[in-house]
């Protein structure tokens, strides 16, 4: 069996508070959506919205034309005349979602019409539509409360409708009110009754059930999903893809055509747009979700996977990690010391471990990068110690001139001196910094993540603690700095990075330090 997919992103998850695209952005997510994770259909704006989402169509539609994907490419519209089906043939889409009124008491209350006056209204439309040469799919919105409170209305418009030019009815549980029994009762009722239609499921995640109803409509025979990269949307959101894909893969062994190797990129560049952060715990793509915290786990990975389940992370292009704090044993310090090709004896094994315990007891935070540090300061190794130093710094701010930063670092000894401006103080002084590394021929890292935390309480003297992601030659590595000035504490976080990558070989891309760290053991 196979279940379309119609991500909605750019059209529902752009509802999420806060959120909203630039038309060059949307182009791009559509351009991901489409040809790298290869969903069927997406939904990319709402109807008579602005001119900004009429220039975004337009964008989006002009490179569907030149990909044969036109009817791939979906627009929100409304019964309302001549409007919507007019804005959207003039932006060229050719895919009206059409909302229209699934509950008796929306239809009612909010627009003041008879149900007989609706269907005319909508047969109106698609008239329109066809005339254009565009495609119709209904949306009957309130769905969920119409099939509880109100099902003679329903079936009373699909009755109406069922033999009308419209390829997808899609049956949307609006806000969130129905739990997985529910959703199988009353989509196996509408699938069974209608067996010659397609019908969507659009899920939304008010009582956190959005997947599990996911689950169950495409048990009852739903032959499409709507979902949203990372579960954007109104509220609480929408069913997130990554969840929808795992669920239908694995649990339903259901097919889809989705690319899983890309979800994770896909949920990084929306991130990244949509400036909403996706939660470290979140299934599949939360930073955390692929990390094993307890010793006892990465013991039973060692001997033979046990601690693993079909959700393997290089499917969605992700690795594992063990977590160093408290609750790391010898296995968790081995499997992170296997990134380096390190070994310990077993007496320095547990001398090493002890030491990241207790710095897990103080709630430090331990990462792989910082083992090398640990190991030379608890063996006495002398091969590792900071060689670089920002010695002074000036950072200029004034209103109306570009921030600069005067800055001095010591390398091996040496004092090297630089200034430059930069759209920020921080940016300012990271490019007086590679100035300083490119006069001696070496690379710094790419930055890719800039994470700020304060503590809740709104002190402005509180401690402020910036992670810095990193990569360096397709290796990525956070460093962190802490103080009272988030500028300074994102300086120390890099004189940190600059000392991680000092020893390396900028030929072999291999860490000399950790290389002569690994033979002294």
């Amino acid at each position: 069996m196979r279940v379309e997919i119609m991500d909605t992103t750019l059209r529902d998850g752009e509802q999420t508070q806060g959120v909203s695209y630039s038309p060059l952005e949307k182009l791009h997510i559509a351009k991901l959506l489409l040809k790298d994770l290869k969903v069927d259909r997406i939904e990319v704006a709402s109807a008579r919205v602005s001119s900004g989402e009429f220039e975004a169509i337009r964008q989006i539609m002009d490179w569907a034309r030149h990909n044969n994907l036109q009817q791939s490419v979906e627009v929100l519209g409304f019964v309302d005349g001549d409007i919507s089906i007019n804005w959207i043939n003039d932006a060229g889409g050719k895919v009206i979602n059409l909302l229209c009124k699934g509950s008796l008491r929306h239809l009612e209350k909010q627009l003041r019409k008879t149900p007989e006056k609706h269907v005319s209204e909508i047969r109106e439309i698609i008239s329109k539509a066809e005339a254009r040469d565009m495609q119709v799919n209904i949306y009957l919105e309130d769905w969920s409360n119409g099939m509880i409170h109100s099902e003679d209305y329903v079936l009373y418009m699909l009755d109406s409708l069922k033999d009308d030019n419209i390829e997808r009815f899609m049956l949307p549980d609006t806000l969130g009110i129905l739990n997985p029994e529910q959703t199988y009762n009353f989509c196996k009722k509408i699938v069974d009754r209608y067996p010659s239609l397609h019908f969507d499921f659009h899920a939304h995640n008010d009582y956190d059930l959005a997947v599990a109803n996911v689950f169950s409509a495409v048990k009852a025979g739903i032959k499409g999903l709507h979902t949203t990269i990372n579960g954007l949307g109104e509220r609480a959101g929408n069913a997130p893809l990554s969840s929808v894909i795992g669920v239908l893969r694995d649990l339903l062994k259901t097919e889809t055509g989705i690319n899983e190797y890309e979800i994770t990129k896909a949920s990084k560049i929306v991130e990244t747009f949509s400036g909403i952060r996706i939660p470290v715990n979140k299934p599949l793509i939360g930073e955390n979700v692929f990390t094993q915290t307890s010793g006892v786990h990465a013991d039973g990975d060692s001997k033979d996977n046990l601690y693993f389940n079909n959700l393997l992370p290089e499917r969605f292009g992700r690795k594992r990690k063990y977590a160093l704090g408290k609750q790391s044993g010898k296995a968790t310090i081995r499997k992170n010391l296997e990134e380096f090709g390190l070994f310990l004896t077993p007496e320095s094994l547990t001398k090493v471990t002890q030491r990241v315990i207790e710095l897990g007891d103080k709630k430090e935070n331990v990462t792989t990068e910082d083992l090398p540090f640990i190991i030379a300061d608890v063996l006495g190794s002398e091969q590792i110690n900071y060689k670089i130093f920002i010695k002074n710094y000036s950072l200029s701010l004034s209103y109306g001139l570009k921030p600069s930063a005067n800055i001095q670092v010591e390398i091996d000894g040496n004092l090297y001196q630089e200034t430059s401006s930069g759209d920020g103080q921080y940016d300012a002084f990271m490019k007086a910094l590679r100035i300083i590394y490119d006069k001696l021929g070496f690379k710094l890292p790419v930055l890719t993540d800039y994470q700020v935390s304060i503590p809740p309480g709104g002190r402005t003297d509180a401690f402020v603690e910036t992670v810095i992601t990193w990569n360096f030659d397709g290796k990525e590595f956070k460093t962190r700095g802490l103080d009272a000035d988030q500028t300074e504490s994102a300086i120390k976080a890099t004189e940190r990075m600059l000392n991680i990558i000092e020893n390396i070989d900028h030929k072999t891309g291999h860490t000399k330090t950790l290389t002569d760290v690994a033979h002294g053991f």
